[in-house]
């Protein structure tokens, strides 16, 4: 009721000012809705009665107007069809969906013979209030009473106001406060404290509600002893893995001092092998080189070289005993005159055969 005084209020200050001049008035619009600029009853009589008017808007220069629509005589042109509606049965002005670039300056302007009757109107767009939410900040328990301190915060909306009051009477007086903080201690005989924090602006209010039931760090989800938990999970995680790995690394070494072959297998390379490999040709040579020399020294033994094929008596293999590697062949000795070499098969490697055969004396 006092803003329809105002209004008439603003009517008549209107009708003082007299021509050229006129009343103001304040039109709050939501953000991404509609917004209707409405003219008093007076001026919609003048524009039947005169038949001509128009609605425009300040611009960001001073000197200049935009001209949103014109009314003549029943018949109308709208500038701005895309964003604007105009409502022949009161003059009024429908801005589709209002925007921050509405917020401006307008008129309606009716003409009245010689002389014209201006109503204006400021616009202010205002984005509407989110859900607020409330975090704790701390908790005191202190000589029998818990002192806590909350904080009431709203993602969204202009020019956020916030206000605290008791939700039941049992605690009134108790959680009354005004701004996003909120300080206040209660008797630990309490069973339960609520709060509520009202989130508001001029188009707009929201309401959340603060139950405590104890003086507990895990009533109201405070981010800080949030924080404090996932700390200490990380910590404990991190050794755990420690603890296993150092667990792991000790019984490998436990392992190896136990049996130490196993240890030896695990690192046997196909290097070592070829090593081994090597190792029994060459043996096999120098035992080879001590036959010759033998039989050289021996004057009453004759040498027979002979050439044979197959394999090697000592590299057959035996009933359920694996193959041995094979051995390279010893270098052959050019055949002595008078014993020529036996054919080989191509198919089959030739091996060399020393034989020493003792001659008789006379």
């Amino acid at each position: 009721m006092g803003c329809s005084v105002c209004l008439w209020l603003l009517i008549s200050l209107g009708r003082v000012w007299g021509t050229g001049r006129g009343a103001r008035e304040t039109v709050l619009g939501t953000l991404g809705k509609a917004t209707i600029l409405r003219i008093p009853p007076e001026l919609q009589n003048l524009t039947l009665r005169f038949g001509a008017a128009v609605w425009k808007r300040d611009t960001e220069d001073p000197q200049r107007k935009l001209v949103l629509l014109k009314y003549a005589d029943g018949n109308y042109t709208n500038y701005m069809e895309n964003r604007m509606r105009f409502h022949k049965s009161d003059f009024s002005l429908e801005i589709l969906n209002t925007s921050r670039q509405d917020q401006q300056f307008y008129e309606y302007i009716v003409s009245k013979g010689p002389e014209e009757k201006v109503w204006q109107i400021q616009l202010e767009v205002y984005e509407p209030v989110s859900d607020p939410s409330i975090h704790v900040l701390s908790w005191v328990l202190t000589n029998g009473s818990c002192t806590v301190t909350l904080n009431c915060t709203a993602t969204r909306g202009d020019n956020v106001l916030y206000s605290w009051d008791s939700w039941d009477t049992s605690t009134s007086g108790l959680c009354s406060g005004s701004g996003s903080l909120l300080h206040f201690s209660y008797p630990l005989q309490n069973t339960s404290v609520s709060c509520t924090c009202t989130a508001s602006n001029s188009i707009s209010s929201r309401v959340v509600i603060f139950n405590s039931s104890e003086c507990s760090y895990e009533q109201g989800g405070s981010a800080g002893l949030r924080e404090k938990s996932v700390v200490v999970v990380v910590a404990l995680v991190v050794v755990a893995v420690v603890v296993i790995a150092a667990l792991m690394f000790i019984r490998v070494k436990t392992t190896c001092l136990a049996m130490p072959t196993a240890c030896q297998k695990r690192d046997h390379s196909p290097l070592a092998e070829n090593n081994e490999v090597h190792t029994i040709y060459s043996q096999v040579q120098r035992v080879e080189k001590q036959k010759v020399a033998l039989t050289a020294e021996d004057p009453s033994c004759t040498t027979i070289y002979a050439a044979a094929t197959g394999l090697p008596p000592d590299t057959a293999p035996a009933p359920n005993r694996a193959p041995r590697p094979p051995r390279s062949p010893p270098t052959e000795p050019p055949a002595p005159r008078g014993h020529p070499s036996l054919p080989q098969s191509p198919d089959e490697e030739p091996t060399t055969v020393y034989a020493s055969v003792m001659m008789p004396t006379a």
